[in-house]
């Protein structure tokens, strides 16, 4: 058995999710589902995704609807209360350093714009259909291979403009210092946010009522440092709805 919830993990979130996962555990428990008592955070992610005993993992919508939908079960997604987003839904904000003068998306067309995945949903997938329309799209890429880097080449100078998922932006804003030589100058429309997901035989109901008891569960402060709200059910013709960018993702990393 294996799970993981590795998509937000932070050094500053560890043991809220450990308890978090705990509880999980036991509404688990409670449905006849057995799960491994720890959290594989650190295990490459799409091995994780695929894996035949998958009891519980989050991925992104992008990696979902091009490689994952018929291969795992949706179980539902995690809503975190994010401003003009539908529950369970997010966005991404263009960020760029403080001090930058100039005032469009447009402006950077030319710009270092670094990106974590070109299979990522707010960082590659979700700028890339919110520039389409307005007949560009950057020409200057740099991959970051994580928000987190992204964020930080343009605090730094390495890129001028990125693209972060809101719950990523909203966590860096808390405990990131160069997060303050950062603005967003805009944002892109709202999709479904990351979903949870189990193997294909799992029991999907049995386990979205213990993801739900479990965050229902939460004391205050735990809650509000994994800044859950509930567990919401977004129908995976929802995910699959979203276009992809114009390149060739194969069969993926996934095989």
């Amino acid at each position: 058995m294996i799970a993981s919830l590795m998509m937000y993990a932070r050094p500053e979130l560890a043991e809220a999710q450990g308890r978090y996962w705990q509880m999980i555990r036991q509404e688990l428990a409670r449905r006849g589902i057995d799960s491994p008592e720890t959290l594989a955070q650190e295990a490459e992610e799409f091995s994780v995704w695929t894996a035949p005993n998958l009891v519980l993992s989050q991925t992104c919508g992008m990696p979902f609807r091009l490689w994952l939908h018929d291969r795992v079960r949706l179980i539902g997604t995690p809503d975190f209360g994010l401003d003009d987003c539908p529950p369970g839904f997010y966005r991404s904000a263009f960020v760029i350093r403080a001090d930058d003068a100039r005032t469009r998306v447009e402006d950077f067309a030319g710009a270092v714009f670094a990106y974590n995945q070109t299979f990522s949903q707010s960082g590659f997938a979700a700028p890339y259909n919110h520039l389409k329309p307005r007949g560009f799209w950057f020409s200057n890429l740099w991959q970051s291979h994580g928000h987190l880097m992204s964020a930080r080449a343009v605090a730094e100078g390495t890129a001028d403009i990125a693209a972060l998922d809101a719950v990523s932006w909203r966590l860096m804003q808390k405990y990131e210092h160069f997060a303050g030589n950062l603005r967003v100058l805009e944002w892109t429309d709202p999709t479904p946010g990351l979903p949870y997901i189990a193997n294909k035989s799992a029991d999907r109901q049995a386990t979205f009522e213990a993801v739900t008891a479990a965050i229902a569960a939460l004391d205050d402060a735990d809650r509000a440092v994994l800044g859950l709200r509930g567990l919401v059910d977004i129908p995976a013709e929802n995910y699959l709805a979203v276009p992809n960018p114009d390149l060739d993702y194969g069969a993926g990393p996934a095989g």
